[in-house]
């Protein structure tokens, strides 16, 4: 016998005359719940497995991961931040709170360099938006003039959402690789230069305006992967967006973008002088990065690491003599290149250690261009700024470059320009690689954007490669193929098949 306690429900809800057909339809699903096929409902379900496939597999909402470096060597990185001698560059202070505008306090930079394979590491990648993101934020709505709670948060919000996850694919802190007994360096269709253990080349980096040391992570890796050392530096000159500047002592201080708005200077300092200070600090900053590298060098990196407030560093003891620093490049893009400009005036001395200059789209509004220079120089134009007729300061801008780069030749040091094709001012940085087709839409670059980066490090390489063994190589070894931009074939060569794609030589050392 069935007890009553154990018959199906059906059986007791039809025994208390419950209809059935009722409760059935009570536990249906919810109209919100259910599936229809709309349009609106189609777009909200792609939206979100979209944002749950980003969530569990990491990635950014709205934009792309950045791409592995495709050298021989694992990459490392490491963040220096080192304390100065507090010198100030200018006299000019803050509106705001009467405090100098230009005081060093500290050096930041970021260490690209190769690690030893199968290295570990066990810290978190570094973020390509550095944290607190809110700095970053704030500094990109005073940029836009429009900087408020309301407008801070906005961009906080976006900027996480654009590129919030998106991590440097270079392990943090790891040892640098040993030196073989003889360097390779990689060449495009010319063999390989038997090179002294002199130590790895060591290239200083200094980023554009509105840009930071973490916006041109790719360039500075893949050279890492190839066996370079890069310096990246973090100008704090009010150029950038906002770094955070850290003591030994554990206080920090953020430090935003800033205009001639911002300062407390009378009517005759205009724009042109505010670049000029600008200018003048970034070179300090460049000068204590190269005393920073060359402390380590010497055998005080334990000391630099633990001065170190960011934490990194704890294998730079082992450094010492492993950087040859007789062989460093000052190199820039846009307002950076300006000033990469500017810190080979005189150079090499030991403030300035530099052997050579890769000078990226060099600034259109910077201010002028230092012409005094007697190093090895590669000038490269994106497409884009060859393309675009500028007038910087009564000349077309093109002009000036090309004079610049003849005059070192006539000094007796080789110098190039040339245009690289298909390309548009931020194609060397990591923007296209994080939205491809957002930035090839708004600048009009055409080429592949991996492609826009690799040409640029190719021919740093070879740049990197006649400075250390004074051959032409690739394609540095050809001569001028078209005098000025997009002229017929008019040089003293026709561009061989492999670089007609990529590259316009518009001046180029003569042929021994």
């Amino acid at each position: 016998m069935i007890r009553r306690g154990h018959l199906p429900k059906i059986s007791i809800l039809s025994g208390h005359n419950f209809n059935v057909s009722l409760i059935m339809s009570r536990s249906r699903v919810p109209p919100i719940l259910r599936p229809r096929l709309t349009p609106k409902y189609i777009a909200s379900s792609v939206v979100a497995i979209y944002v749950l496939y980003c969530w569990l597999w990491g990635m950014p909402l709205l934009s792309s991961n950045l791409p592995a470096y495709t050298g021989p060597h694992p990459v490392g990185t490491i963040d220096i931040e080192s304390p100065c001698d507090g010198r100030k560059t200018s006299d000019v202070k803050f509106k705001s709170n009467g405090q100098p505008a230009f005081l060093l306090e500290t050096v930041l930079f970021s260490v690209y360099y190769p690690s030893i394979k199968g290295a570990k590491s066990d810290k978190p990648k570094h973020l390509w938006v550095p944290k607190p993101l809110s700095i970053t934020a704030e500094g990109y709505a005073k940029f836009a003039h429009i900087s408020n709670f309301l407008t801070n948060s906005i961009f906080t919000v976006a900027l996480w959402g654009l590129a919030g996850s998106i991590t440097i694919p270079a392990n943090v802190d790891v040892p640098l690789r040993e030196i073989a007994p003889s360097f390779e360096f990689t060449e495009h269709g010319a063999g390989k230069p038997e090179v002294g253990n002199d130590g790895f080349p060591v290239i200083v980096f200094s980023h554009g305006m509105a840009s930071s040391r973490t916006d041109y992570t790719h360039f500075c890796g893949e050279l890492a992967s190839r066996g370079y050392i890069v310096a990246a530096i973090e100008h704090r000159d009010g150029s950038g967006p906002g770094s955070m500047v850290m003591d030994i002592d554990g206080s920090e201080r953020a430090v935003y973008h800033f205009g001639l708005g911002d300062l407390d200077v009378d009517d005759s300092f205009d724009t042109s002088e505010l670049k000029q200070a600008q200018l003048d600090f970034r070179q300090a900053e460049i000068e204590e990065t190269v005393r920073v590298l060359k402390a380590i060098n010497d055998g005080s990196g334990t000391t630099i690491y633990e001065m170190n407030p960011r934490k990194e560093g704890e294998h730079l003891a082992s450094w010492e003599g492993k950087l040859d620093m007789t062989n460093v490049t000052m190199s820039g893009h846009s307002y950076g290149a300006t000033g990469a400009l500017q810190a080979l005036k005189g150079a090499p001395c030991p403030e300035r250690p530099f052997h050579g200059g890769l000078i990226l789209d060099p600034g259109k509004s910077s201010g002028p261009l230092n012409h005094d220079v007697d190093v090895p120089v590669l000038v490269i134009h994106s497409n884009s700024w060859s393309k675009k007729h500028s007038v910087f300061f009564g000349r077309p801008h093109f002009d000036v470059v090309k004079d610049l780069v003849v005059d070192v030749n006539k000094r007796g040091k080789a110098a190039w320009f040339m245009t690289s094709l298909g390309t548009s001012h931020p194609s060397v940085t990591d923007a296209p690689l994080i939205e491809p087709m957002l930035l090839s839409w708004t600048t009009g670059s055409t080429i592949d954007v991996y492609d826009g980066v690799d040409v640029y490090v190719n021919v740093t390489e070879e740049f990197m490669i006649f400075q250390k063994a004074q051959r032409r190589t690739g394609l540095l070894a050809l001569d001028v193929t078209h005098p000025d931009y997009d002229s017929s074939t008019n040089g003293t060569q026709e561009m061989p098949q492999a670089y007609q794609r990529f590259w316009q030589i518009h001046v180029a050392p003569e042929s021994t």
